[in-house]
């Protein structure tokens, strides 16, 4: 998944505070914005899907595994897009393109990173999720990655690795995949689309000049980027229901997430039909907004659960 970036504080005397400025930058790698979201996912869909009351010590692996991994899978981004991010104005004060890692640094950090958490979640989980784990690695940076250089449809190979979560904290918690798992999952993967097309909506020309290929920046007019965060809002607002449908979540979520939904399309809508920045950057936020506060009614009403 992706997600704007959080500032870190950059330290302008490296001189007198080396250490804490290279702790910052192995931070800065780790894209905690994005593994916020992940590990947010991934423990909801744990509480979601084990039985209650809750065994706290997997739902605690769960948070270590998880955290561990979606930061090696970021180093190891920042890694491959180094030259690409150095192109960009808001990627390039990153560690790596301005110089304050070194690319072998980084990547021995992410690549270490990645197989601890393998490792991890292997033997403090279950070979299932670790599994998952390896598929979100591989189909992040070795399909995604290279894809966005090439085709508009890399979002929607994005989306696959960006919801790998959502099934990794059920199966953290069942070791199976359950119909809950894969609601979960769609929802998730609905939700990236008008996330990720209303950032490239709002840094359209930046991304032009990294040579990444995302509808909003092939679409001049924003028409079609427009129609399409119309579509795949109005899709997440009824995949939205079926937690309710499914037995997964009670009434209090239903409408919760029927409200929550409204709002999102209400800002897709208007943005579809300005087509400007300032209301791109509405969607934006309220994609932030939907899915944590989706993920929390959801987890809050346990009426239903079995």
């Amino acid at each position: 998944m992706s997600a704007p970036s959080l500032r870190l504080p950059v330290l302008e005397d490296r001189q007198r505070h080396p250490m804490l400025a290279a702790v910052w930058a192995y931070l800065e790698l780790t894209k905690p914005d994005i593994t916020l979201l992940v590990v947010i996912t991934a423990a909801a869909s744990f509480w979601l899907g084990a039985r209650h009351p809750v065994d706290r010590l997997p739902l605690l692996h769960v948070l270590v595994g998880i955290t561990a991994l979606s930061s090696g899978i970021g180093a190891m981004n920042h890694y491959l897009e180094r030259e690409r991010d150095g192109r960009m104005h808001r990627t390039k004060r990153r560690p790596l393109p301005s110089g304050r890692l070194r690319p072998p640094h980084a990547l021995i950090f992410g690549l270490g990173l990645s197989i601890l958490a393998e490792l991890y979640l292997f033997f403090f989980l279950n070979p299932l999720t670790a599994l998952l784990g390896a598929l979100a690695f591989v189909s992040y940076l070795f399909a995604y990655t290279p894809l966005k250089t090439r085709t508009t449809l890399c979002t929607t190979i994005g989306a696959i690795p960006g919801a790998i979560p959502a099934l990794m904290g059920w199966t953290a918690a069942r070791d199976e995949i359950h119909v809950g798992a894969w609601i979960l999952f769609a929802i998730l993967f609905l939700w990236q689309f008008p996330h990720f097309f209303a950032i490239a909506w709002v840094y359209r020309e930046d991304y032009a000049r990294g040579g990444i290929r995302m509808l909003p920046v092939m679409d001049p007019d924003g028409q079609r980027t427009g129609r399409r965060i119309v579509l795949y809002t109005l899709l997440l607002v009824g995949v939205s229901a079926l937690p309710t449908l499914f037995g997964l979540s009670g009434s209090l979520y239903l409408m919760g997430a029927l409200f929550l939904g409204g709002y999102f399309l209400w800002e897709s809508l208007r943005a579809a039909r300005t087509r400007t920045r300032r209301h791109a950057r509405r969607v934006l936020k309220a994609s932030i907004l939907y899915l944590p506060l989706l993920l929390g009614l959801m987890c809050l009403d346990l009426s239903a659960l079995p």
